[in-house]
Formats: structure tokens, C-alpha cells, sequence
């Protein structure tokens, strides 16, 4: 009786875990940092500005002066204080989902500037006066006549023009890595037949043949 050889199993399809990243502790200490910087210097302003005193960096291209602002980048949407707020605590719950995720340095400082602008905004917008979720921003660095913004508004800058390059550069936020035991093209009908296993199964030896006639 021949022996057959067992049929291979084909490989389970190749699945990734939602697993906690390495890099996400280091995003929410960027974070931080940008959170405390942005507080701080805050802090700063409306104690040595707010008698309406303006101090020159660069002349008139840099300033500092105190303005409080109720909207978004140039004062825009000055009524819809609250449209904000909920867009900034979107914008960081959305933010940190990501933050587990990421596997590429340049992304986990991206993120982690993104983080730390939305969450101070969010923090002022939910706690300065005049009112919860209608706070308004503590801006103090001016920029010539363009407008006037802070250290959180640098810090989303940064981060928004760091993630424009690296998906120009095609650096992706978690790489894709090969799965083991996954086939890396699917075989096709040839190579499936030179694959397949020789048989086993033992023949019978041919009678063996003489020459001349046979015997009467």
C-alpha cells in the first residue's frame, strides 16, 4: 500500500495587533513639554504685558503683546468660541489613538507637538473667562501685521509641516512589516505542480525478457 503525503495547510491570514507602541509614552512627554512651555510663557505674558506694553524682538517684525482671542487664527469665528473647544478635544482624543499606534520617530514627535498645541488650547478655551468652553486664548507673539499667536501655535505649526514631509517622503506612522509563514506572491498552476510532493508508492519489478524464440 502507498504511503501519501498529508496536504499542506495553507497559512492563516496575517493579522496585526492594536499593540501598545513603544513610542507612544514619548509622544505624551512631548506633549507635555509643549504644554508646559505654552502655560508657562502665558503666565509670563499677562503678568508683564498686561498694562498694554509692547516689547520689540525684531524690531516690528517680532512683538510681544497681550491679546486675548475668542476664535481661531486671526480672529476668526470671534462667536463660536464653543465650535472650538469641541473641535480641539475631537482633535486630542483623535490624536491619542494615533499616538499608540505610532512606530516611526519622525511621526512620534509630530504627533506629540500636535498633541501638546490642541491640549492647551483646549485647556484655555474649556477654563479662562469669560466662561467654561468659552474661554478665550492667551495670544501674546506678534508677527508683523499678519496676526498674533503663542508657543501652542508654533508648536502645531511645526508638527502639521512635519507630517506634510513625511508623507512626501512616503515615511509611514506604523511601517508594514512582513508577516512569518505568510507566502510573499500567490504560486501559480506550475509552480504548484513542480511543487507537489513525488509519490511514494513501490511498483512491482518487470518480468525480465530473454532473447530467442520461446520453447515448443
Amino acid at each position: 500500500m502507498g504511503v501519501t503525503s498529508a496536504a499542506p495547510i495553507p497559512p492563516s491570514t496575517p493579522t496585526r495587533s492594536f499593540r501598545a507602541s513603544r513610542l507612544a509614552w514619548p509622544t505624551f512627554v512631548i506633549a507635555v513639554v509643549v504644554i508646559l512651555l505654552d502655560q508657562g510663557s502665558k503666565v509670563w505674558a499677562e503678568a508683564a504685558l498686561s498694562d498694554g506694553q509692547v516689547i520689540p524682538v525684531i524690531g516690528d517684525l517680532i512683538r510681544f503683546v497681550l491679546v486675548y482671542n475668542p476664535g481661531a487664527a486671526f480672529s476668526i469665528g470671534a462667536n463660536f468660541t464653543w465650535i472650538f473647544a469641541v473641535l480641539a478635544a475631537a482633535a486630542v482624543v483623535f490624536i491619542v489613538r494615533l499616538a499608540w499606534r505610532v512606530e516611526s520617530i519622525g511621526w512620534m514627535i509630530a504627533l506629540g507637538l500636535l498633541l501638546g498645541g490642541a491640549t492647551t488650547h483646549l485647556g484655555d478655551r474649556l477654563f479662562r473667562a469669560p466662561g467654561f468652553a468659552r474661554g478665550h486664548v492667551v495670544d501674546f507673539i506678534g508677527y508683523g501685521n499678519l496676526f498674533i499667536g503663542n508657543v501652542a501655535d508654533i508648536a502645531i505649526f511645526a508638527g502639521a509641516i512635519m507630517l506634510a514631509v513625511l508623507t512626501v517622503m512616503g515615511v509611514h506612522m506604523r511601517p508594514v512589516e512582513p508577516v512569518e509563514g505568510a507566502p510573499a506572491t500567490a504560486p501559480n498552476a506550475t509552480d504548484a505542480a513542480s511543487a507537489a510532493p513525488e509519490s511514494t508508492e513501490t511498483k512491482p519489478p518487470a518480468p525480465p525478457t530473454t532473447s530467442g524464440d520461446a520453447p515448443s
